[in-house]
């Protein structure tokens, strides 16, 4: 059994097929924390706790013999933290009550073991549907507020995972304001630990930082409407012995979409808190007498194996049940998009012309982006006026769709739906649709404004729009973009004291207009973007099973971002392009075999002009493209592996793709950095069947499972311009 409840001990035990997460009701019936880590059968891991008064963290007790009746809350290592009552380190909740007083003090009321997994109303979260999972529910309350809190943990057992969400109620009389609300904190006993999160900007997402916890709050957070370029909503917790192969490590990922705030806290006694949950700072909700509030979804994978073992954890589940199950293990078609093609200088002859290429190299999807609606020609003017232009366009949609199917490719289109432009006939019709303060101008960013998605008739208008386009043509794919950060934080039909709910309103109204959008087209591909990968985060993929991974397509650039992005997300949701050279974003210059490996990581497809491309590069194009087929099962299901890093510090990159049953394994390797008189590159394979017989696809070169594992592989010095090369490994017996 996964949860399993001694009520001799008041001792709950979480169970995976490898790790074990422990509970305690406490003496004064606080919920505690006692363990989160590798099996132990069950037995009391509370030992690990050791108390001592310690100066200015009151609210001990003692018996007369001297033995403790109640920790100090300061100490204590709590499931869910109250506020204001005597616990100084940073808290899970924030409320304010009718009569004014911030005080919360949660106590252990009840508990229920279920079946399955509920789902958490208008959030993503991972789907119990299917698998073999069970969730734990303990309501906490407090006497004096009336404010409570449900905590449910689902145990996805065969996966390794465990995830936590918060669901606060008030049962008192009048409304309380909630000012922060955490989906989860989580207590680690003894130090030390080292924090590994994933900065970055606009075009350089997801750049993997590895740092030692110091006696501080360390906060990573996104305060912009969104997850970010800047900061993902995931955070590793590992110890400094820890690698890609062994040491223990701790993955917290919160699945949400908006802004975002995790703190970590290393304390006096060396103990480590984190909490992870909605971004506080322009954040309040009114919590009416009877009303529930329910938090995103934590996602937790503990590995005593190393950083890869904890990825993978990651991978499995959010191939298996994250992902849309109508796109689960489905190939995902080689698309070209016509963005740096053309831009905005676009006709339907041009656009043809360059269908009519990917058509002849074998492409399988023609993208239409930016440019094809109201007075866009460039992009300070119709975003929100989704009709066609018929100037660049005098068929339509549907025309240009049509001839697009008859050269045997399927048809997608760039859509913007969060955003409008000042020039626009949406916003002369309902300036209130946008989100403004009263008596101040909108910031503009990228020349655009953003809806106010927390309305329901800016929603309808939405899903009007859209339904209309897609039952106007034969359009099978939606790339759904996000190109500014969000500002002015005022609703024009919410009340002033509610105006905290915008943020998060609007985050609720995106999942609401894309559920309703997926359930009304089931077979429609939605690759998620934010100019880039703004919105890479578990709440997208919920709804977008790949997301474009960054506006940045240099592959050099690339290698870092992907690296970035695999310790959490598969590679199979990372949208990935061969570009032209020098590359628009760096200026860079890479051979075309390296854009294609580098690419190929991931959901593959092109965004060039290729009536710029030489006879030779077009033939190069189509051994690509036919490769692709031949591996992209590895990249959509193999288990993948970092074998040469960037933390690192090598001149070059190296990665694995396996399939379960470790009967194929495909290598990439890309030197970053040419050396004169260099050593061989050298990596050693993982995943792999010790006692079978591989064969290096392509030649007569036989190996066993255990000499690619731990004797490795050489390849002659690598010289030039970031050389590049795949290798692929067939078992043979």
């Amino acid at each position: 059994m996964s949860i399993h409840y001694d009520d001799t001990r008041k001792l709950f035990s979480l169970t995976t097929a490898h790790t074990e997460y422990q509970i305690k009701i406490g003496p004064e019936g606080r919920l505690l924390h006692l363990y989160y880590g590798k099996k132990v059968g069950g037995f009391d891991m509370g030992y690990l706790r050791h108390y001592q008064d310690r100066g200015f963290s009151g609210g001990s007790r003692r018996a007369k013999d001297g033995s403790l009746l109640e920790e100090s809350v300061d100490l204590a290592a709590q499931e869910y933290t109250g506020n204001g009552v005597g616990d100084y380190r940073i808290t899970s909740v924030s409320a304010v009550s009718p009569d004014g007083s911030r005080s919360v003090d949660f106590y252990y009321r009840s508990h229920e073991i279920l079946s399955g997994k509920p789902e958490i109303p208008g959030l993503p979260s991972v789907r119990g549907d299917g698998a073999d999972v069970k969730t734990l529910r303990i309501t906490l309350s407090d006497p004096v507020t009336g404010l409570g809190v449900i905590l449910s943990y689902s145990v996805f057992d065969a996966y390794d995972i465990i995830t936590r969400s918060a669901e606060l109620f008030n049962e008192g009389s009048g409304a309380i304001r909630l000012e922060k609300a955490a989906s989860l904190c989580l207590d680690f006993p003894n130090g030390p630990f080292e924090l590994i999160h994933f900065h970055g900007r606009h075009c350089m997402e997801r750049q993997p930082e590895r740092v030692r916890l110091t006696h501080a709050i360390h906060t990573v957070s996104s305060r912009r409407g969104m997850s970010s370029h800047h900061h993902n909503p995931f955070v590793i917790l590992a110890r400094p012995s820890c690698t890609e192969e062994s040491g223990e490590c701790c993955g917290i990922m919160l699945m949400y979409s908006g802004s975002f705030k995790a703190e970590i806290e290393q304390d006096q006694e060396d103990s480590v808190r984190a909490v992870i949950g909605i971004q506080d700072e322009n954040f309040t909700w009114e919590l009416k007498s009877g009303a529930h509030f329910c938090t995103p979804e934590a996602v937790l994978s503990f590995s005593a194996d190393g950083l890869g073992l904890m990825s993978r954890q990651y991978h499995r589940l959010i191939r298996d049940l994250v992902l849309p199950p109508r796109h689960r293990g489905k190939k995902r078609p080689v698309l070209i998009n016509s963005w740096e093609a053309a831009y905005f200088d676009f006709d339907e002859e041009k656009l043809l012309h360059l269908a009519q290429q990917a058509s002849e190299l074998g492409i399988d999807m023609f993208v239409l982006d930016d440019g094809w609606f109201g007075k866009r020609n460039f992009d300070d003017a119709g975003l929100g006026d989704w009709t066609v232009n018929l100037e660049k366009l005098p068929g339509g949609i549907s025309s240009l769709a049509e001839q697009i199917n008859r050269m045997g490719m399927s048809f997608g289109i760039w859509m913007e739906p969060e955003m409008v432009n000042e020039d626009s006939d949406l916003f002369r019709s309902h300036p209130d649709w946008i989100l403004a303060d009263p008596g101040r101008r909108p910031s503009l960013a990228r020349n655009q404004m953003v809806l106010d998605m927390g309305r329901k008739d800016v929603r309808d208008y939405l899903f009007d729009a859209i339904d209309t386009l897609l039952r106007s043509a034969n359009i099978e794919y939606i790339k759904w973009d996000f190109n500014r950060s969000l500002s002015n934080f005022y609703s024009a039909v919410l009340p002033k004291e509610r105006q905290g709910e915008t943020a998060h309103r609007f985050m609720l109204g995106t999942y609401e207009l894309l559920d309703r959008l997926t359930k009304a087209y089931p077979d429609l591909l939605i690759e998620g973007c934010s100019g880039g990968g703004g919105r890479f985060d578990l709440g997208m993929l919920y709804y977008s099973p790949q997301i474009w991974c960054s506006d940045n397509t240099d592959p050099i650039a690339r290698l870092t971002i992907q690296e970035g992005t695999s310790y959490g997300y598969p590679p199979c949701t990372m949208g990935s392009h061969v570009s032209a050279s020098p590359n628009h974003q760096s200026g860079r210059s890479t051979p075309l075999e390296t854009r294609g490996v580098t690419a190929m990581c991931g959901a593959f497809g092109y965004e060039l002009d290729l009536g710029r491309l030489s006879d030779e590069e077009k033939e190069k194009i189509r051994e690509q493209i036919a490769y692709y087929r031949k591996i992209e099962h590895l990249i959509r299901e193999g288990s993948y592996y970092r074998l040469v890093s960037v933390l690192d510090g090598m001149p070059f990159r190296a990665f694995e793709y396996v399939l379960p049953d470790a009967s194929e394994a495909l290598v990439g390797i890309v030197t970053t950095d040419a050396e004169a008189n260099a050593p061989f590159p050298f990596v050693t394979l993982k995943g792999l069947e010790e006692n079978a017989v591989y064969r290096l696809d392509g030649t007569d070169r036989l190996f066993s499972g255990a000499a690619l594992m731990y004797g490795g592989i050489t390849l002659p010095v690598q010289t030039g311009d970031y050389p590049a090369v795949q290798l692929l490994f067939r078992r043979e017996a």
